[in-house]
């Protein structure tokens, strides 16, 4: 690499925010060519080698004359929009119809290629981003054993995070979209959630994540875990470029009838971005168990995250969801991953000969070194339901968590206690929200002193997302408590 461009990958790429590369690009200081040379060139120096993070599974062999292409254009029309030529990575269970494979990090599907993108991807391609590579993931979404640590999988081995490479949790399942956004191995990426997958990486990697509301970004083309609470989500190193994001990919998609559900139209998230963002704003704190797995160093944190929102003007009280200690379980996601994954190997090449879920755990038990370094007891469990989704077992499951996340959780504590947001420290409040299909939000609280990230979370009601982006958005202009990973050779 030539100097100019190892010295701005080496000092200004590594903050660089959407807004600060499009800034360059318009004065014609770099291009989007180089800026990729730039990535590929910090993965090559601290993913691969170096402390090994290993949050990139594959590049897409078409990058840089995609990036040429959109250096023309831009020459030629202007940007087509403010992602025009910013690289994105994709978490490993978004379709691609490209050189790159889809996998979900599992062996079983090393050889798949896509057959179209997924709705998301076609939207960012025609917003003009970069599709720069997949990232690695926790095997089948951490879907497929109970002892499957965060960021594993079979084809791409272990992401770690770059604060703590071995020493800190790199939190699942989106951990290779978390950590390469956090050591700035890529401008901005894609997670998916069904329950924390999106909050957790983000959270442990000191990073920005948007957990949506089902309804609002098409999960057509992703590999499914369920149906009732799956959905894509940004990871950034900044609100601003979250809510960016958001406003091309909130779009509605036929083929995906929830997002026909979606209140707005053409929204666009950065008029929601306001300093005093908190003022009036009134504030839930859920510590019960969601605190308790907090240590005394963790608790310290999030007690001055609090403080600060209310010296900006946010009104909080401690608050406890009523079916906090409701009988909860994950019969809907065992039913639904069957029924959703023999639905998506259906539309794969027949010669991988992967068409079931039983096709699967086949493969899997025929290569248990390479294939089932922790199990597969998850996948197991599925495959003995009946995968049909009129199975009284299910409907009862089904009915019990939407109940008992809205009507009598969620729903009911915002509406009793007068409050527009709740609070939860990482990912430790995902589970309710999720079973009601409910938006959140984490933004970076802080440090232990070991350098361990600690997140702040705002969850609120379905499409609250104006709301928690301009929550979010007054707590981290007014900490702005984020820092880069320090990455060693």
């Amino acid at each position: 690499m030539n100097s100019r461009l190892k010295k701005f990958s080496e000092t200004w790429l590594i903050d660089a925010t959407i807004s600060d590369i499009q800034e360059k690009l318009d004065k014609d200081e770099i291009t989007s060519y180089e800026l990729v040379l730039m990535y590929l060139y910090r993965i090559e120096k601290f993913d691969k080698q170096g402390p090994m993070i290993n949050s990139v599974l594959e590049i897409n062999p078409d990058a840089l004359n995609i990036a040429a292409s959109l250096d023309h254009e831009r020459r030629v029309k202007g940007p087509r929009s403010l992602v025009h030529g910013i690289p994105i990575i994709l978490k490993d269970n978004i379709d691609t119809g490209d050189k790159m494979h889809t996998s979900a990090g599992s062996l079983v599907l090393k050889d798949s290629y896509a057959k179209q993108d997924a709705y998301v991807t076609k939207l960012l391609r025609e917003a003009g981003a970069i599709i720069l590579g997949k990232a690695n993931m926790t095997e089948w979404a951490n879907f497929m054993t109970y002892k499957m640590p965060n960021g594993y999988s079979s084809r791409g081995g272990q992401v770690l995070n770059p604060y703590g490479p071995g020493r800190f949790d790199v939190g699942g399942s989106s951990s290779g979209s978390a950590a390469a956004v956090s050591a700035n191995f890529t401008t901005v990426a894609l997670g998916t959630e069904t329950s924390g997958s999106i909050l957790s990486p983000a959270s442990q990697n000191s990073c920005v994540g948007l957990k949506p509301t089902i309804g609002l970004i098409s999960r057509r083309g992703v590999i499914p875990i369920s149906h009732t609470q799956d959905t894509v989500g940004p990871i950034t190193r900044c609100v601003k470029d979250a809510a960016i994001l958001m406003s091309y990919l909130a779009k509605p998609d036929p083929e995906d009838p929830i997002t026909l559900t979606n209140p707005y139209e053409n929204i666009n998230y950065l008029n929601y971005l306001e300093r005093d963002g908190l003022r009036g704003v009134k504030l839930g704190i859920c510590r019960e168990k969601h605190f308790e797995y907090l240590n005394e160093e963790k608790r310290q944190i999030m007690d001055k995250a609090i403080k600060v929102i209310e010296e900006l003007g946010g009104i909080t009280k401690d608050v406890a969801i009523p079916s906090i200690n409701t009988n909860w379980n994950i019969n809907v996601l065992l039913y639904e991953f069957k029924n959703g994954i023999n639905y998506y190997l259906s539309s794969i090449d027949s010669s991988l000969g992967v068409r079931t879920l039983k096709d699967i755990i086949r493969i899997n038990e025929e290569n248990p070194e390479t294939h089932l370094k922790y199990g597969q007891t998850i996948l197991l469990e599925s495959e003995q339901t009946s995968g049909t989704l009129t199975d009284p077992e299910y409907l009862n499951s089904l009915q019990h968590d939407i109940y008992y996340a809205r009507e009598q959780g969620i729903d009911k504590l915002l509406k009793e206690e007068d409050l527009d947001v709740l609070i939860f420290p990482n990912n430790y409040g995902a589970a309710i929200p999720a079973k009601a299909g409910y938006p959140s939000i984490t933004v970076p609280a802080g440090y232990t002193s070991e350098g361990e990230p600690v997140g702040i979370t705002f969850t609120g009601r379905a499409f609250s997302e104006p709301l928690l982006f301009k929550v979010a958005y007054a707590y981290e202009q007014a900490t702005l408590h984020r820092v880069s990973p320090k990455l060693s050779e």
